[in-house]
C-alpha cells in the first residue's frame, strides 16, 4: 500500500471465522475427547465398585483372622485412617484456606458415627 501513499500501522481483528472444514474437524476432535472422557469415567466407576467389593472382603477377612474383632472394628480403623489422611492432605496443600473441624478424642468418634 506504500506505493499508493498509504501505510498500514495497525489492524484490529475482532472475529476470526475458520473454514467450514476446520470447524468440522474441531467439533470432531471435541466429540472424541468427550467420548474418551466418558469412557474413562465409566472405567473409574467400575474400578471403584471393584474396590468396594474388595474392601468388604478384606474387612470380613480381617474379622475372621483376628479373633475378638468384628468387621465394624476393621471398618472404623479404615475410616479413621482415611480421616487422618484427609487432614494431612488439607494441611499439606498450599492452596488450602481454612477448614474448621472439631478435633479431639470425642470428635473422632462423633465423625465416625456421623459418617
Amino acid at each position: 500500500m506504500s506505493a499508493y501513499g498509504y501505510e498500514i500501522v495497525q489492524k484490529h481483528t475482532f472475529d476470526i471465522e475458520p473454514d467450514v472444514h476446520v470447524k468440522l474437524s474441531i467439533n470432531e476432535i471435541n466429540a472424541e475427547d468427550e467420548a474418551r472422557s466418558k469412557y474413562l469415567s465409566g472405567v473409574g466407576i467400575a474400578q471403584q465398585c471393584q474396590a468396594i467389593v474388595g474392601l468388604k472382603e478384606s474387612l470380613l477377612g480381617f474379622s475372621v483372622n483376628m479373633p475378638g474383632t468384628t468387621a465394624k472394628d476393621a471398618f472404623d480403623m479404615v475410616l479413621l485412617t482415611q480421616y487422618f489422611d484427609t487432614m494431612k492432605e488439607i494441611g499439606g496443600s498450599s492452596k488450602s484456606s481454612a477448614v474448621f473441624i472439631l478435633h479431639g478424642p470425642g470428635a473422632v468418634h462423633d465423625i465416625a458415627t456421623q459418617i
